[in-house]
């Protein structure tokens, strides 16, 4: 095992995505390791620089010696916002509205030079509603930009489920996406095409997926035309 690895085989697994998997180290901090080595040091230079500015990102512990695609995060408590929404607790309009606010907030955080922060990947999994209120995860796809791209990217992630035919949660995410474009920023729609072209790029979406980006494409426009 190189120099600087910590050893998983004994930690809690407490979570999987797509790239990741997050491991407990204690009851306050997580280990996740990026099963391809990916750095995180420009991640978590985003996360530490929103969380000072007052926005609700995980902390981040340096822990120097870490292989890359290894990062340290703040333990969160409480359900995804999928979860909360699919449990009962949350309404789907009322998750595509924190989904906004969220937003709103994020590009409300002073601008670096090259513009805003964008999470580029703020959709209900994305978000843990913990005690304290809701806390956004998973900010590898984070960069400097315009807030309209950001929002680009998640109404058509939520609108890839949407026209989904295998996915049962189909319905209630359309009412997510309906809410969160109650009230888009200007240029949403002008924005879809790069969100487009980088949803296509994005190698963790199959070939079925990517047929739908379309037809996500234009239940965006639909719902967000006149608004």
């Amino acid at each position: 095992m190189p120099a600087g690895t910590v050893d998983v085989s004994g930690l809690p697994l407490i979570g999987s995505g797509r790239t990741a998997d997050v491991y407990a180290l204690d009851d306050g901090w997580v280990l996740r390791r990026h099963r391809e080595g990916w750095d995180t040091l420009r991640e978590a230079a985003f996360m530490t620089y929103v969380h000072e500015h007052g926005f609700p990102a995980p902390r981040v512990r340096p822990s120097p010696g870490l292989i890359p695609g290894d990062l340290v995060l703040e333990r969160l408590d409480g359900p995804t916002q999928a979860e909360a929404a699919l449990g009962g607790a949350l309404s789907p309009a009322g998750a595509g509205h924190e989904l906004a606010l969220l937003l709103r907030r994020l590009h409300a955080v002073a601008p670096l030079p090259s513009g805003h922060v964008l999470h580029l990947d703020l959709h209900p999994e994305n978000v843990i509603r913990t005690s304290r209120g809701p806390v956004v995860i998973d900010w590898a796809n984070a960069e400097e930009g315009a807030p309209a791209l950001d929002w680009a990217m998640s109404a058509l992630i939520l609108a890839e489920i949407a026209v989904a035919p295998d996915r049962p949660e189909a319905a209630p995410v359309r009412a997510v996406l309906t809410a969160l474009l109650t009230d888009p920023p200007p240029g949403l729609t002008g924005a879809l095409d790069e969100a487009r072209a980088r949803r296509t790029a994005n190698p963790t979406l199959g070939p079925a997926e990517k047929r739908r980006l379309g037809e996500a494409v234009e239940l965006v426009r639909a719902e967000s035309t006149g608004r």
